[in-house]
């Protein structure tokens, strides 16, 4: 991996604490469930928030009507999406700014599948199709864009109640749409699956807070759970798998590597699943009730592994370039 130095201007730590001061007040746990309850209706409301706050605009240019900044400002964005459990295709959406109409002011959901990638003989997956508008079918090296009605799918249950999936029985044919001028599928996929990994960085993080802080307000025998040594070894264990995932992300976003991008999201997943789990053992029963945001946060990070990049294909990439 290449070595890199890489530390945030005070720009960045702006738009990091802008950007989760804003999700704080607008997209709480109430939001939240309110967004399980009613999907389609909770991601417009959604989209409108994040598009007047320049989140699907970030990286499209000035000149376009866009924010102008880059993959670093977009990692760092997603990671606090991660954190806070926000649905929808937000990775997607915001690679389609400049591609999709709409998409940059946040009046498009955008959803894609990728014909390289499906379980089996069974067909590709595609998330958020019922909320969806457009959809980018990503094929060969070549990304075109169709309406997400023409889509021939069939709704499958998600493990993740956030994260409706549709099983495509049809391939949509690439010729039906128009090509995403500038659009290689390659790229998008390097790209999606970095910004996946931030994502998973953050909700990584967020349950090393969430565990910590559980550790320190329960009490058993008369005293806070964190002072137990099994308890702290946890927590430990969750950080020193979190931060040298968030250095790996943030280091493949300046560099932009096919193998640095593997390497995060391999790091980034792990951090994801194990951390959500050590972060169940914190809160014993009561992580799996509805209450709490545990098991939601390991639910999507089971979602999140599979897309884009999984462990096997980061590895096997890895070990091409070894």
């Amino acid at each position: 991996m290449t070595r890199v130095h890489f530390q945030l201007t005070d720009d960045q730590r702006d738009l990091r604490r802008g950007i989760r001061e804003l999700l704080a007040a607008r997209f709480g746990r109430e939001a939240l469930r309110a967004a399980v309850d009613s999907p389609p209706a909770g991601l417009r409301y959604m989209w409108t928030v994040l598009a007047e706050a320049g989140f699907f605009s970030l990286r499209l240019a000035e000149s376009d009507g866009g924010v102008g900044l880059g993959m670093a400002e977009a990692v760092l964005v997603h990671e606090e999406a991660g954190r806070v459990l926000l649905p929808g295709p937000l990775v997607v959406s915001q690679l389609a700014a400049g591609l999709v109409k709409g998409a940059a002011e946040g009046t498009a959901v955008v959803t894609a599948v990728d014909l390289a990638r499906g379980p089996g003989q069974a067909g590709p997956l595609v998330a958020h199709a019922d909320a969806a508008d457009s959809v980018l079918v990503l094929y060969g090296d070549t990304v075109r864009v169709l309406p997400a009605a023409s889509l021939d799918a069939e709704p499958l249950r998600s493990v993740d109640p956030l994260t409706p999936l549709h099983l495509v029985r049809r391939t949509p044919l690439p010729a039906g749409g128009p090509v995403a001028a500038g659009a290689g599928a390659a790229r998008l996929r390097r790209e999606a699956a970095l910004l996946t990994a931030a994502q998973q960085v953050g909700s990584a993080s967020g349950t090393l807070d969430m565990a910590v802080r559980y550790a320190r307000e329960r009490e058993q025998f008369g005293q806070p759970i964190g002072g137990f040594q099994a308890v702290k070894h946890l927590c430990a264990q969750m950080l020193v798998r979190a931060e040298p995932a968030r250095t790996a992300v943030y280091a493949a976003a300046v560099t932009g590597t096919a193998t640095d991008i593997a390497v995060a999201k391999l790091l980034a997943d792990e951090a994801a699943v194990r951390n959500a789990r050590d972060c169940l053992q914190v809160y014993g029963g009561m992580g799996f009730t509805w209450e709490a945001d545990v098991h939601l946060h390991l639910k999507r990070a089971w979602v999140r592994a599979r897309e884009w990049q999984t462990a096997q294909e980061a590895e096997e990439l890895l070990a091409e370039a070894i």
